[in-house]
């Protein structure tokens, strides 16, 4: 167990894939901007196949793994401090324990964005620790995204507020622009966006405005389906930061519009968790 006093982690899961690799560069990009540790994290299930020899070191393929990601990690930015943990166990069970004390938790996405017909209610690892762990979840496509801005979906709740203090950090620590995005419904007689709506996205942005005044920020405010008009502005972002469901975050669930973007944006997406402030933290 963590001690309290120690600064939290960036918890990574890998499993040695190229998918996890780029999870593991990533999160340790994410460290280094937050002056963070970095845990790499393998579960790793010990019942040996009945059909197969047992392995003279059962232990050994697994260790490898993990000294192969602490060598990319320290690659790609060598000030982390990393350490790793090889835990035998199922790896969603694994990782939503690691996810109680960490920072952040840093998971590929398994393929999501090459399978148009994930269901809503998918047992994939990726959707059920963004809808489930104790902290913000970071889920990582193959390809490192190119440098754009941060991109926020917004709906007034508190918990999209959450994500919006998230978002203006996360600009602030990558010095880029942040799109904020809003959807109405169209006014009823033109079919337009309604004359208040962009009145009110500036007021719900001033206070971080005035919080992080170094951000660049470019406010859009659209009609039609939240998820198609998010998707929309996510094949232009770094990053897209969702809440991890607008007016009821305490359920564990994820909303329409952070499933969409897990399961059809082409940037990384982070489902922020309201209740968990240690990430942004000083």
């Amino acid at each position: 167990m963590q001690d309290p006093t120690e600064t939290p982690f960036v918890v990574v899961g890998v499993d040695g894939s190229p998918l996890s690799l780029s999870a593991v560069r990533l999160a340790t990009q994410e460290a280094a901007r937050h002056s963070r540790p970095l845990r790499i994290v393998h579960a790793f299930n010990w019942v040996a196949d009945p059909a197969e020899p047992m392995p003279a070191e059962p232990r050994r393929p697994a260790e490898e793994l993990l000294d192969h990601a602490i060598d990319v990690a320290t690659r790609t930015r060598p000030e982390v401090p990393v350490s790793t943990a090889l835990i035998e166990g199922p790896v969603l069970t694994t990782l939503l324990r690691e996810s109680g004390s960490a920072a952040l938790l840093v998971i590929g996405d398994g393929g999501l964005t090459l399978n148009p017909d994930v269901p809503a209610d998918s047992d994939a690892t990726a959707v059920q620790l963004a809808a489930r762990a104790g902290c913000s979840v970071l889920v990582v496509r193959e390809e490192l995204p190119a440098p754009g801005p941060v991109m926020v979906g917004v709906d007034g709740s508190a918990s999209s507020l959450c994500a919006l203090d998230f978002a203006f950090d996360t600009a602030t620590r990558r010095s880029t622009e942040l799109v904020v995005v809003q959807v109405w419904d169209p006014d009823v007689r033109t079919g337009a966006v309604p004359p208040e709506a962009a009145e009110q996205l500036a007021e719900s942005v001033a206070p971080w405005q005035r919080k992080y005044p170094s951000v660049a920020v470019r406010q859009e405010v659209r009609t039609g389906a939240p998820e198609s008009a998010l998707l929309e502005e996510a094949r232009r972002a770094e990053i897209v930061v969702v809440s991890a469901r607008g007016d009821e975050p305490w359920r564990g669930m994820l909303g329409a519009v952070s499933q969409a973007m897990l399961y059809h944006s082409p940037a990384p997406v982070i489902v922020v968790r309201s209740s968990h402030g240690l990430y942004i933290q000083e």
